[in-house]
């Protein structure tokens, strides 16, 4: 099912836990699958000045491709600049691994988007130029979430509607007599 390198990964993973000094955080999640995934992020400038990924580091909950994902990002990001890193894909990250199965490719796409969303939040907070592309995928991760917690919403409104119905007396129990 998985790649030796996803195992590997998994067993041994690279860069895991938070960064004592980071610059931003990016979080994203699937509640559908239960991923959670904070990737921290520390900005330096290099010998040329460009902002560079000084470290990168990570804390995910989730499934083996989730954790072998996260260990990956973080390899591909950690050294480059601003700009390179931006460009990384969930397919980068599948592809360096060896390929994902189908159904957990969503998982590569969690990392990226966390190290997409970790960039936006030092450049927002840099008062820095958002370049389109960034923009864009902040938009539409942010878009996607707010449909994920919608849907969770509504999914834990038919539980508490449905607890109630299981707690109501018999409808024996209800007539008027």
């Amino acid at each position: 099912m998985y790649t030796e390198k996803v195992v590997e990964h998994f067993r041994h993973p690279h860069n895991m836990g938070k960064l004592k000094e980071y610059s931003a955080v990016g979080k994203v999640g699937n509640i559908l699958c239960g991923d959670v995934m904070w990737l921290y992020i520390r900005v330096a400038k290099d010998e040329q000045g460009r902002d560079v990924l000084a470290d990168v580091s990570w804390e995910t909950f989730g499934c083996t491709a989730a954790i072998a994902t996260s260990s990956m990002v973080s390899d591909l990001a950690k050294g480059r600049t601003l700009e390179e890193a931006i460009t990384i894909s969930n397919r980068d990250v599948a592809n360096e691994l060896g390929g994902l199965p189908p159904i957990k490719m969503h998982c590569s796409g969690l990392a990226a988007d966390a190290l997409n969303e970790a960039i936006y939040e030092y450049m927002t907070k840099e008062g820095r130029e958002i370049p389109a592309g960034l923009q864009e995928r902040h938009e539409h991760i942010q878009k996607d979430m707010a449909t994920l917690e919608e849907r969770y919403k509504v999914f834990l409104d038919r539980g508490a509607a449905k607890e109630g119905e299981d707690d109501a007396p018999p409808a024996a129990e209800l007539s008027c007599s």
